[in-house]
């Protein structure tokens, strides 16, 4: 049986979408909310492991645009990515997919079909 996780915010509107979508090709899934409910360090790593951690880190939004300028030139790996995304979540690019251990990042029509095979 195929497990699926979203995560993200519900207020964004990509997550809107992503979950819009998956509810309309009736999959089952769980929505794992970084912001109210955490991340785990072990989910971030594993994440790193398939996912760049500058495709991680969404370099366009507000929260990254807020951040000093010193702590943005330190943000240099995965490593200080890593501590970034747990200190500051909102800094995710969203959504992250977790289908059965595989993840993807953001959310278009055409990438969810060819990740489910559609």
């Amino acid at each position: 049986m195929t497990t699926i996780t979203l995560y993200g915010i519900p207020n964004c509107d990509t997550v809107k979408k992503a979950r819009t979508w998956l509810a309309a090709q009736q999959r089952d899934f769980t929505f794992h909310d970084f912001k109210k409910q955490g991340l785990e360090r072990a989910t971030v790593e594993a994440w790193l492991q398939q996912l760049p951690w500058d495709v991680l880190v969404n370099k366009k939004g507000t929260t990254w645009r807020a951040l000093s300028d010193g702590r943005k030139a330190s943000i240099t790996d995965a490593a200080s990515a890593l501590d970034l995304m747990l200190e500051n979540p909102s800094i995710i690019k969203r959504p992250v997919l977790d289908k059965d251990g595989q993840f993807s990042v953001a959310f278009s029509d055409a990438q969810y079909a060819a990740i489910f095979g559609l």
